[in-house]
Protein backbone atom coordinates (compact mmCIF):
# COMPACT_ATOMS: atom_id res chain seq x y z
CA UNK A 1 0.00 0.00 0.00
CA UNK A 2 1.34 3.44 -0.95
CA UNK A 3 1.18 5.69 2.09
CA UNK A 4 -0.84 8.81 1.50
CA UNK A 5 -2.38 7.85 -1.85
CA UNK A 6 -6.13 8.33 -1.90
CA UNK A 7 -8.86 7.72 -4.45
CA UNK A 8 -11.67 10.24 -4.75
CA UNK A 9 -15.00 10.19 -6.56
CA UNK A 10 -17.21 13.24 -6.92
CA UNK A 11 -20.42 11.61 -8.09
CA UNK A 12 -22.85 14.00 -9.74
CA UNK A 13 -26.08 13.65 -11.63
CA UNK A 14 -24.44 14.56 -14.94
CA UNK A 15 -20.85 13.33 -14.47
CA UNK A 16 -18.56 11.40 -12.16
CA UNK A 17 -15.11 12.86 -11.51
CA UNK A 18 -12.43 10.43 -10.35
CA UNK A 19 -8.99 11.35 -9.04
CA UNK A 20 -5.95 9.97 -7.28
CA UNK A 21 -4.69 12.53 -4.75
CA UNK A 22 -1.64 12.54 -2.51
CA UNK A 23 -1.32 13.70 1.09
CA UNK A 24 -0.52 17.27 -0.02
CA UNK A 25 -3.78 17.45 -2.04
CA UNK A 26 -1.96 17.22 -5.35
CA UNK A 27 -4.14 15.59 -8.00
CA UNK A 28 -1.91 12.99 -9.63
CA UNK A 29 -4.47 11.63 -12.10
CA UNK A 30 -8.04 12.63 -12.97
CA UNK A 31 -10.86 11.44 -15.22
CA UNK A 32 -14.45 12.46 -15.96
CA UNK A 33 -17.19 10.14 -17.18
CA UNK A 34 -20.84 10.95 -17.92
CA UNK A 35 -23.42 9.67 -15.45
CA UNK A 36 -25.26 7.12 -17.58
CA UNK A 37 -26.30 3.77 -16.10
CA UNK A 38 -24.87 2.62 -12.76
CA UNK A 39 -23.14 -0.33 -14.45
CA UNK A 40 -21.41 1.79 -17.07
CA UNK A 41 -20.49 4.66 -14.78
CA UNK A 42 -19.26 2.70 -11.76
CA UNK A 43 -17.24 0.30 -13.91
CA UNK A 44 -15.60 3.16 -15.84
CA UNK A 45 -14.47 4.63 -12.52
CA UNK A 46 -13.27 1.21 -11.33
CA UNK A 47 -11.19 0.78 -14.50
CA UNK A 48 -9.60 4.18 -13.87
CA UNK A 49 -8.56 3.30 -10.31
CA UNK A 50 -7.26 -0.12 -11.33
CA UNK A 51 -5.14 1.47 -14.04
CA UNK A 52 -3.82 4.17 -11.70
CA UNK A 53 -2.91 1.63 -9.03
CA UNK A 54 -0.68 -0.08 -11.60
CA UNK A 55 0.93 3.26 -12.49
CA UNK A 56 1.07 5.02 -9.11
CA UNK A 57 0.70 2.38 -6.40
CA UNK A 58 -2.05 0.94 -4.26
CA UNK A 59 -4.65 3.26 -2.75
CA UNK A 60 -4.83 3.64 1.01
CA UNK A 61 -8.57 4.35 0.82
CA UNK A 62 -11.33 5.65 -1.44
CA UNK A 63 -13.75 8.47 -0.68
CA UNK A 64 -17.05 8.94 -2.51
CA UNK A 65 -18.84 12.30 -2.31
CA UNK A 66 -22.04 11.46 -4.16
CA UNK A 67 -25.36 12.90 -5.22
CA UNK A 68 -28.28 11.72 -3.15
CA UNK A 69 -30.38 11.14 -1.29
CA UNK A 70 -28.21 8.36 0.06
CA UNK A 71 -27.61 6.26 3.15
CA UNK A 72 -24.34 7.12 4.94
CA UNK A 73 -25.19 5.35 8.23
CA UNK A 74 -22.79 2.46 8.78
CA UNK A 75 -25.31 0.54 10.92
CA UNK A 76 -28.08 0.72 8.31
CA UNK A 77 -29.01 -2.23 6.05
CA UNK A 78 -28.99 0.14 3.06
CA UNK A 79 -25.64 1.77 3.92
CA UNK A 80 -23.72 2.88 0.86
CA UNK A 81 -26.77 3.07 -1.39
CA UNK A 82 -28.29 5.95 -3.30
CA UNK A 83 -31.91 6.06 -2.19
CA UNK A 84 -35.06 7.47 -3.87
CA UNK A 85 -33.32 9.66 -6.42
CA UNK A 86 -35.16 11.01 -9.46
CA UNK A 87 -32.09 10.02 -11.52
CA UNK A 88 -33.40 7.18 -13.72
CA UNK A 89 -31.96 3.77 -12.89
CA UNK A 90 -29.92 4.89 -9.87
CA UNK A 91 -32.37 4.36 -7.00
CA UNK A 92 -30.97 1.86 -4.45
CA UNK A 93 -27.65 1.42 -6.26
CA UNK A 94 -25.02 0.16 -3.79
CA UNK A 95 -22.18 2.53 -4.66
CA UNK A 96 -19.95 2.07 -1.60
CA UNK A 97 -20.33 -1.72 -1.60
CA UNK A 98 -19.40 -1.90 -5.27
CA UNK A 99 -15.97 -0.39 -4.59
CA UNK A 100 -15.40 -2.06 -1.21
CA UNK A 101 -15.82 -5.46 -2.87
CA UNK A 102 -13.65 -4.74 -5.90
CA UNK A 103 -10.87 -2.45 -4.63
CA UNK A 104 -10.64 -4.02 -1.16
CA UNK A 105 -9.73 -0.74 0.55
CA UNK A 106 -11.58 1.31 3.18
CA UNK A 107 -14.34 3.40 1.56
CA UNK A 108 -15.74 6.67 2.90
CA UNK A 109 -19.21 7.54 1.63
CA UNK A 110 -21.28 10.68 2.07
CA UNK A 111 -23.14 13.32 0.10
CA UNK A 112 -21.31 15.56 -2.34
CA UNK A 113 -22.12 18.60 -0.21
CA UNK A 114 -21.04 16.98 3.06
CA UNK A 115 -17.78 16.07 1.32
CA UNK A 116 -17.43 19.65 0.09
CA UNK A 117 -18.08 21.20 3.50
CA UNK A 118 -15.54 18.82 5.06
CA UNK A 119 -12.90 19.83 2.51
CA UNK A 120 -13.67 23.52 2.93
CA UNK A 121 -13.45 23.17 6.73
CA UNK A 122 -10.10 21.42 6.48
CA UNK A 123 -8.40 23.41 3.73
CA UNK A 124 -10.68 26.13 2.37
CA UNK A 125 -13.02 28.96 3.33
CA UNK A 126 -14.08 27.26 6.57
CA UNK A 127 -10.61 26.44 7.84
CA UNK A 128 -10.32 26.93 11.60
CA UNK A 129 -14.09 26.98 12.15
CA UNK A 130 -16.19 24.32 13.85
CA UNK A 131 -19.61 25.20 12.37
CA UNK A 132 -19.89 25.73 8.62
CA UNK A 133 -22.59 25.27 6.00
CA UNK A 134 -21.87 24.67 2.31
CA UNK A 135 -24.52 25.00 -0.40
CA UNK A 136 -24.16 23.97 -4.00
CA UNK A 137 -26.59 25.81 -6.24
CA UNK A 138 -26.60 24.48 -9.78
CA UNK A 139 -28.34 21.61 -11.56
CA UNK A 140 -29.74 20.79 -8.13
CA UNK A 141 -29.42 22.39 -4.71
CA UNK A 142 -27.89 20.65 -1.71
CA UNK A 143 -26.50 21.69 1.63
CA UNK A 144 -23.85 20.10 3.83
CA UNK A 145 -23.15 21.07 7.42
CA UNK A 146 -20.26 20.83 9.86
CA UNK A 147 -21.59 21.16 13.43
CA UNK A 148 -19.25 21.19 16.43
CA UNK A 149 -16.48 19.93 14.15
CA UNK A 150 -18.47 16.92 12.89
CA UNK A 151 -20.42 16.31 9.71
CA UNK A 152 -24.12 16.57 10.45
CA UNK A 153 -26.06 13.30 10.30
CA UNK A 154 -29.14 12.13 12.11
CA UNK A 155 -32.10 10.29 10.69
CA UNK A 156 -30.13 10.67 7.45
CA UNK A 157 -28.10 13.53 5.97
CA UNK A 158 -29.39 17.11 5.63
CA UNK A 159 -31.60 17.82 2.61
CA UNK A 160 -31.49 21.61 2.74
CA UNK A 161 -32.28 21.93 -0.95
CA UNK A 162 -35.73 20.51 -0.35
CA UNK A 163 -36.81 22.89 2.41
CA UNK A 164 -39.99 24.74 1.45
CA UNK A 165 -39.67 28.50 1.02
CA UNK A 166 -42.37 31.17 1.16
CA UNK A 167 -43.27 32.55 -2.24
CA UNK A 168 -41.87 35.94 -3.12
CA UNK A 169 -44.41 38.47 -4.33
CA UNK A 170 -44.92 38.32 -8.07
CA UNK A 171 -43.68 34.74 -8.37
CA UNK A 172 -46.78 32.95 -7.11
CA UNK A 173 -47.63 31.48 -10.53
CA UNK A 174 -44.45 29.44 -11.04
CA UNK A 175 -45.05 25.85 -9.92
CA UNK A 176 -41.38 24.86 -9.49
CA UNK A 177 -39.38 22.03 -11.02
CA UNK A 178 -38.80 19.59 -8.14
CA UNK A 179 -40.60 16.31 -8.98
CA UNK A 180 -41.18 15.66 -5.27
CA UNK A 181 -42.14 19.07 -3.87
CA UNK A 182 -42.60 21.52 -6.71
CA UNK A 183 -41.63 24.76 -5.02
CA UNK A 184 -38.95 23.77 -2.52
CA UNK A 185 -35.58 25.63 -2.57
CA UNK A 186 -34.33 23.43 -5.42
CA UNK A 187 -37.65 23.70 -7.19
CA UNK A 188 -37.57 27.50 -7.38
CA UNK A 189 -33.87 28.44 -7.37
CA UNK A 190 -31.83 25.71 -9.10
CA UNK A 191 -30.41 26.19 -12.58
CA UNK A 192 -33.25 24.19 -14.18
CA UNK A 193 -35.78 26.29 -12.21
CA UNK A 194 -34.28 29.48 -13.61
CA UNK A 195 -34.37 28.05 -17.14
CA UNK A 196 -37.99 26.93 -16.75
CA UNK A 197 -39.10 30.26 -15.31
CA UNK A 198 -37.33 32.53 -17.79
CA UNK A 199 -37.18 30.35 -20.91
CA UNK A 200 -33.39 30.28 -21.16
CA UNK A 201 -30.43 28.94 -19.16
CA UNK A 202 -29.07 31.13 -16.36
CA UNK A 203 -25.75 31.62 -18.14
CA UNK A 204 -27.60 33.36 -20.99
CA UNK A 205 -29.28 35.91 -18.70
CA UNK A 206 -27.62 39.32 -18.49
CA UNK A 207 -26.59 40.61 -15.05
CA UNK A 208 -29.35 43.23 -15.32
CA UNK A 209 -32.09 40.63 -15.90
CA UNK A 210 -34.78 40.55 -13.15
CA UNK A 211 -34.08 36.83 -12.77
CA UNK A 212 -31.06 37.54 -10.59
CA UNK A 213 -32.90 39.74 -8.11
CA UNK A 214 -35.46 36.98 -7.62
CA UNK A 215 -32.75 34.32 -7.41
CA UNK A 216 -30.84 36.27 -4.76
CA UNK A 217 -34.01 36.68 -2.72
CA UNK A 218 -34.82 32.97 -2.74
CA UNK A 219 -31.26 32.05 -1.79
CA UNK A 220 -31.33 34.63 1.01
CA UNK A 221 -34.61 33.17 2.34
CA UNK A 222 -32.93 29.76 2.55
CA UNK A 223 -29.87 31.23 4.27
CA UNK A 224 -32.05 33.03 6.81
CA UNK A 225 -33.58 29.68 7.76
CA UNK A 226 -30.19 27.98 8.07
CA UNK A 227 -28.77 30.83 10.15
CA UNK A 228 -31.71 30.65 12.55
CA UNK A 229 -31.55 26.83 12.71
CA UNK A 230 -27.83 25.96 12.83
CA UNK A 231 -26.13 29.31 13.56
CA UNK A 232 -23.09 28.51 11.39
CA UNK A 233 -19.93 30.58 11.70
CA UNK A 234 -19.73 30.86 7.91
CA UNK A 235 -21.83 29.98 4.87
CA UNK A 236 -20.12 28.93 1.63
CA UNK A 237 -21.99 29.08 -1.68
CA UNK A 238 -20.75 27.04 -4.65
CA UNK A 239 -22.19 25.48 -7.78
CA UNK A 240 -22.81 26.60 -11.33
CA UNK A 241 -25.38 29.31 -10.57
CA UNK A 242 -22.97 30.92 -8.09
CA UNK A 243 -20.36 31.34 -10.81
CA UNK A 244 -22.30 34.55 -11.43
CA UNK A 245 -20.27 36.30 -8.73
CA UNK A 246 -22.37 39.47 -8.89
CA UNK A 247 -25.00 37.42 -6.98
CA UNK A 248 -22.98 37.50 -3.75
CA UNK A 249 -23.58 41.19 -2.82
CA UNK A 250 -27.27 40.79 -3.66
CA UNK A 251 -27.60 37.68 -1.49
CA UNK A 252 -25.75 39.28 1.42
CA UNK A 253 -27.98 42.36 1.30
CA UNK A 254 -31.20 40.33 1.17
CA UNK A 255 -30.06 37.97 3.95
CA UNK A 256 -29.46 40.90 6.29
CA UNK A 257 -32.82 42.34 5.25
CA UNK A 258 -34.68 39.09 5.95
CA UNK A 259 -32.98 38.61 9.33
CA UNK A 260 -34.30 42.09 10.17
CA UNK A 261 -31.88 42.74 13.03
CA UNK A 262 -32.88 39.63 14.98
CA UNK A 263 -29.46 37.92 14.94
CA UNK A 264 -27.08 40.23 16.82
CA UNK A 265 -23.78 38.81 15.65
CA UNK A 266 -20.95 41.08 14.57
CA UNK A 267 -20.12 38.63 11.76
CA UNK A 268 -23.49 39.47 10.19
CA UNK A 269 -24.01 43.05 11.30
CA UNK A 270 -20.51 44.24 10.34
CA UNK A 271 -18.81 41.44 8.41
CA UNK A 272 -21.37 39.95 6.06
CA UNK A 273 -18.80 39.98 3.20
CA UNK A 274 -16.73 37.47 5.16
CA UNK A 275 -19.76 35.50 6.36
CA UNK A 276 -21.38 34.51 3.04
CA UNK A 277 -18.49 33.58 0.77
CA UNK A 278 -17.51 31.55 -2.30
CA UNK A 279 -15.58 28.29 -1.86
CA UNK A 280 -11.96 28.75 -0.87
CA UNK A 281 -11.08 25.66 -2.90
CA UNK A 282 -12.85 26.93 -6.00
CA UNK A 283 -14.10 24.10 -8.20
CA UNK A 284 -12.02 21.53 -6.25
CA UNK A 285 -14.29 21.41 -3.16
CA UNK A 286 -16.08 18.29 -4.37
CA UNK A 287 -13.11 16.22 -5.50
CA UNK A 288 -11.12 17.17 -2.38
CA UNK A 289 -14.23 16.32 -0.39
CA UNK A 290 -13.92 12.76 -1.66
CA UNK A 291 -10.28 12.74 -0.62
CA UNK A 292 -11.21 14.02 2.86
CA UNK A 293 -13.78 11.22 3.19
CA UNK A 294 -11.11 8.71 2.14
CA UNK A 295 -8.78 10.00 4.85
CA UNK A 296 -11.54 9.59 7.43
CA UNK A 297 -12.20 6.02 6.29
CA UNK A 298 -8.48 5.19 6.40
CA UNK A 299 -8.14 6.67 9.88
CA UNK A 300 -11.11 4.66 11.18
CA UNK A 301 -9.64 1.50 9.66
CA UNK A 302 -6.29 2.13 11.34
CA UNK A 303 -7.98 2.77 14.71
CA UNK A 304 -10.06 -0.40 14.33
CA UNK A 305 -6.91 -2.47 13.85
CA UNK A 306 -4.75 -0.74 16.46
Amino acid sequence: MSAGLFGSIEGGGTKFVCAVIDEQNQILAEMRVPTTTPDETLNACLDFFNQQQVLLGRLAALGIACFGPLDARRDSPTYGQILATPKPGWAFTDVAGFYEDRLEVPVGFDTDVNGAVLAEALWGAGKGLSDVVYFTIGTGIGGGAMVNGQLLHGLMHPEMGHARLPRIGGNEGFFGVCPFHGDCFEGVASGPAMAARWGMPAEMLSPEHPAWKLEAAYIALALQGVICTLAPQRIILGGGVMSADFLFPMIRQKTVEFLNGYIHAVEILEGIEDYIVPPGLGTRSGILGGKALAELADRKELIAHS
